[in-house]
């Protein structure tokens, strides 16, 4: 049995408020529930400072023609230091955490005064790029420095903004090289899933890490 959900299920009416609009994301993505990657870009501000935002809502993807290996971050606020800073300075490092290191890199949330050092300020070491002018973290296992290519509004007058950027090179730690899909490896933003059949009054958003499911010979 599947269940149709194309207007806001009455059950979900009232009891977040005005669901189709909480903290910004419309209502579908909370019964969805489609898991993305997170990492927090690094870019240095306009008055040098690194700056640190927490990023989910994006997908990789290569090129056929040309070629090239690029990310498509799906949501980037136009009035966040992220955004000023990748359109000041073309450039910015995707930093991938550990699971231990979670809590250290959604310190930058708070950290995000324009003054401040938000990387260092929320307990996580700077690191010096190679081949692009931004920070890295060094405590995250992979680090992607990556270019501006370009930006869209998904829909015209957004606040809101897609921005692709090509991946230059990117940093891995050995560990993670050996064994990809683990408690140490990638984080995935789980929405703040909910069950429109059973909605209750409380939920929190979730992180996974992946787990391999082996395929049979005749795949």
């Amino acid at each position: 049995m599947k269940y149709q959900y194309k207007e806001m299920p009455e059950s979900m009416k009232g009891t977040y408020g005005e669901f189709s609009k909480n903290f910004g994301f419309d209502w579908k993505e909370f019964i969805m529930g489609i898991p993305t990657p997170m990492f927090l870009v690094t870019t240095y501000k306009s008055n040098g400072q690194p700056n640190a935002t927490m990023q989910s809502w994006a997908g990789f993807t290569s090129a056929n023609h040309g070629g090239g290996y690029y990310v498509i971050l799906c949501s980037v606020n136009k009035s966040g230091h992220l955004y000023q800073s990748l359109n000041e300075k073309k450039v910015a490092v995707l930093n991938f955490m550990s699971s231990d290191l979670y809590k250290a890199c959604m310190k930058t949330i708070q950290n995000n005064q324009f003054e401040k050092d938000e990387i260092t300020s929320s307990g996580l070491t700077v690191e010096k790029a190679s081949w692009i002018e931004a920070p890295m973290v060094a405590e995250c296992f992979m680090n992607l420095e990556c270019k501006y290519v370009w930006e869209k509004e998904i829909v015209p007058g957004d606040d809101h903004v897609m921005i692709c950027l090509e991946v230059v090179g990117g940093h891995i730690e050995k560990d993670y090289l050996e064994d990809m899909f683990g408690d140490k490896g990638v984080l995935y933003n789980v929405h703040y899933p909910i069950n429109p059949e059973a909605v209750k009054e409380k939920g929190c958003d979730f992180v996974a890490a992946l787990r391999k499911v082996n395929q049979s010979d005749e795949y």
